[in-house]
């Protein structure tokens, strides 16, 4: 059924987690239920645009290392439909944002271009990381931006978001490696190896969330000092899953997961914390 192939086309993990953060960090930046509502509406298209876009541009390659979990592979939706669902989705993104301001929008678009130019080109190239952290580091970006005035977005948020951003990257690779290699995608997770690219992940997760605790004015809290222990724990776990998952035959996403995680838990830290703007 295609309204099923789409949803499960668009990424819905990751796409739900992303568009769940936005819409947390819209309310600690004092946002009120309009704005976090067009904070949300808008990530979730642009959500929508790069997952669907994604599924599309790599349909080839997901049917020649029989990628069963792909929808477009199996038939559960066409590349047509996919086509027709990625465009408006994508000229929605920055008309939504316009109802927070051209400087919101500006950024919205800017990390919706630098997603799709992941997509194709630049995910076979050294600087494959480049999207995530460009893409990762506008979305705080445009959500402070959004607020009435167009405040400044604090250099550590935006930071931390982009070393989040690239740190999934590394993460997200993880599992398509072997398949990759077949298909002759090369970003810089590929050139690095498993391990390079595990140690990559692990370091850029911390280095985001002491971002977080550290940067804010003020002495880091408890809680701050748990998050950053649970950016250690939780990817060591989920590695450990997938090295688990991949034993069993299963396809090792438990990396990526917990990259979700971690962002989930960062952010609930600032909401917590009302350090932000």
């Amino acid at each position: 059924m295609s309204v099923l192939g789409l949803v499960r086309a668009s990424h819905p993990e990751p796409a739900a987690a992303v568009t769940v953060v936005a819409g947390l960090l819209a309310r600690a930046v004092g946002h009120g239920p309009g704005g976090v509502a067009a904070v949300s509406l808008t990530v979730l298209a642009s959500q929508l645009a790069v997952g669907w876009s994604n599924d599309l541009i790599d349909a080839d390659r997901d049917a020649t290392v029989g990628r069963t979990d792909k929808p477009v592979t199996t038939g559960a939706v066409s590349r047509q439909v996919l086509a027709r669902a990625t465009v408006p989705a994508a000229v929605a993104t920055p008309l939504l944002a316009l109802a927070t301001g051209p400087a919101a929008a500006l950024c919205a678009t800017l990390g919706l271009v630098s997603a799709l130019l992941y997509n194709w080109p630049l995910k076979s190239t050294p600087v494959s990381v480049l999207p995530y952290a460009v893409s990762f580091g506008a979305l705080p970006a445009f959500v402070v931006l959004a607020l009435p005035g167009a405040p400044a977005p604090p250099v550590w948020l935006v930071a931390a978001a982009a070393l989040l951003g690239a740190g999934a990257h590394f993460a997200n690779v993880l599992p398509d490696l072997a398949d990759d290699a077949r298909t002759g995608v090369r970003g810089l997770p590929h050139r690095l190896g498993a391990a390079g690219s595990r140690v990559a992940a692990a370091g850029l997760l911390l280095a985001a969330t002491v971002a977080l605790v550290v940067g804010p004015p003020g002495r880091p809290s408890w809680a701050g000092l748990a998050a950053v222990a649970a950016a250690v724990g939780v990817p060591a776990l989920g590695w450990y899953a997938g090295r688990t998952a991949t034993g069993a035959g299963a396809r090792p996403v438990a990396a990526f997961r917990a990259v979700m995680v971690v962002a989930l838990i960062d952010v609930v830290l600032l909401v917590a914390s009302g350090r932000v703007v």
